[in-house]
């Protein structure tokens, strides 16, 4: 008879680093997870800025072509 290939339980993988975990979650564990959602701050601050200096550009530009 032919050997049966070993099944795998069943799992997730971690969002953050890709492995392998059983459970509940999106997170193998709280490393992961505190430095997923320090990320997720920095990108925020990041795109505030970006969002930030846009506006002010925009209103040094449209304040020049006013009194030019």
């Amino acid at each position: 008879m032919a050997d049966q290939p070993e099944k795998i339980p069943q799992h997730k993988h971690c969002h953050k680093c890709g492995k392998a975990f059983t459970g509940d979650g999106l997170f193998c564990g709280d490393e992961c997870k505190e430095s997923t959602g320090k990320e997720a701050k920095s990108k925020l601050k990041k795109l505030g800025l970006i969002w930030l200096v846009i506006v002010a550009v925009t209103l040094v530009l449209v304040a020049i072509y006013m009194f030019v």
